[in-house]
């Protein structure tokens, strides 16, 4: 059995950083694609970014790029998410997900968290 569990959301100001963590328990955490995506109210969930299992090839979307990190420590189970100038329109509960597949479409991501809410505030 594979869990997932987001931390490190809260509420901040448009500009400031937050870093969130998923924390990955069960066997075989490093040969998953790990990623994350959000919800912002009302709307369709939403990719934000992936990573490979050996840590190389992050991809992100257009609408974070530049801004938003991710990585990972497979020693941990790890995987984080570093979000920097941050704005209103980052507001959404942040789910980090894995796949197995090496570049897996939203479909393919079998294990998900209970996601961590994230507001910003203008």
């Amino acid at each position: 059995q594979v869990q997932l569990v987001e931390s490190g959301g809260g509420l901040v100001q448009a500009g400031d950083s937050l870093r969130l963590s998923c924390a990955v328990s069960g066997r075989a955490f490093d040969t998953y694609t790990m990623a994350w995506f959000r919800r912002a109210p009302g709307k369709e969930r939403e990719f934000v970014a992936r990573i490979s299992w050996i840590g190389r090839y992050p991809f992100y979307s257009d609408s974070v790029k530049g801004r938003f990190t991710i990585s990972r420590d497979n020693a941990k189970n790890s995987a984080f998410l570093q979000m920097n100038s941050l704005n209103f329109e980052d507001t959404a509960v942040y789910y980090c997900a894995a796949a197995t597949q090496i570049q897996p479409g939203e479909n393919d991501y079998v294990y998900w968290g209970q996601g961590t809410q994230v507001t910003v505030s203008s």
